[in-house]
């Protein structure tokens, strides 16, 4: 490819990472099985291709997204400062838990699967499942101290309603918090993080976008039979999805497309498992560098889904 994936500045930190960024969930076979041959193949070519931004959970898999992930990371053998990585911690296979003894015993358990002295970015994984307050007040200070010690660089919290991250920011000392990760508020069908980016950029913080398909609803083959969305949205999704299918267009890729647009995203984050699926969300990156947006298919598909238009869903435990 002539031209480079893009670097984009995550908030205050000094990291810049590359506007697609590598989802890990799918390396711990949380959407049917990957080869550790076929795990160590995707990372590869995302290195290849210009990513250097792969994100994962204790959650993901019951701990097996993390391990593939290490076992890639260290077969591929790119040097430790040429790529960043963010886990997470309060979510696991078993439950919630966000106490202070928690996290920093989770950390030590991620690094050990994840084969690495540190991560870049240590995130509490979905604040709204647990007291918000224990994560400011308790929570938050476990990170601190784990930053200290040099086991992390940054903090982050992750979540699905957006008044968490309003709630936290508002309740911890400016420059606490360097980054949000935000999930299925900023795609075709859902742009509502965007209202909140002047309020996020005045506290200094980074964002990442995930899930810029709405966890598969803006797929050709739709979203998974436990997706939480409504009825009406699932279907106006699937007439978009048709109806691009008619004029020869993929509507994943005109997904990821319109959420890359938005240079305010320091990274659109989305699963990967496959040498294709790494090719083809690239592919869709550079498109944006050219120009090419497909605008006509584009105003087509946001008036069908225009009833349905940030239409969200509460927050569900898959």
């Amino acid at each position: 490819m002539e031209k480079t994936l893009e670097l984009r500045s995550l908030g205050n930190t000094g990291l810049k990472l590359s506007c697609v960024g590598f989802g890990a969930s799918p390396l711990g076979s949380v959407f049917g099985p990957v080869s550790d041959e076929e795990a160590i193949a995707t990372v590869r070519e995302a290195f290849r291709l210009g990513i250097n931004f792969f994100d994962t959970s204790p959650y993901y898999g019951g701990t097996l997204s993390e391990k593939v992930l290490g076992k890639s990371l260290k077969a591929v053998g790119v040097p430790r400062d040429q790529f960043i990585v963010s886990t997470k911690c309060g979510r696991y296979k078993d439950g919630f838990d966000f106490s202070a003894t928690r996290v920093t015993q989770s950390i030590d358990e991620s690094l050990e699967r994840l084969q690495l002295d540190y991560v870049d970015i240590l995130q509490c994984h979905d604040i709204e499942f647990g007291s918000l307050d224990q994560i400011i007040n308790e929570t938050i200070p476990a990170l601190q101290k784990l930053k200290e010690k040099g086991k992390i660089r940054f903090i982050g919290i992750t979540g699905l309603p957006l008044g968490i991250f309003n709630y936290v920011l508002d309740r911890v000392p400016l420059g606490t918090i360097d980054v949000i990760l935000s999930y299925c508020h900023y795609g075709i069908n859902d742009t509502t993080l965007e209202d909140l980016l002047p309020y996020l950029k005045s506290k200094g913080v980074g964002v990442i976008s995930a899930s810029p398909l709405s966890m598969g609803l803006l797929t050709e083959n739709g979203p998974p039979d436990w997706h939480p969305a409504s009825s009406e949205l699932k279907a106006a999704c699937r007439k978009a999805a048709d109806f691009c299918k008619e004029k020869g267009k993929d509507i994943s890729k005109l997904a990821m497309k319109y959420s890359l647009c938005n240079k305010d995203f320091s990274s659109i984050l989305v699963g990967m498992k496959s040498v294709q699926q790494v090719q083809d969300n690239v592919a869709a990156a550079m498109e944006v560098v050219k120009g090419e947006k497909d605008e006509e298919v584009l105003v087509e598909i946001e008036e069908i889904l225009k009833p349905v238009k940030n239409q969200t869903w509460p927050s569900g435990i898959q």
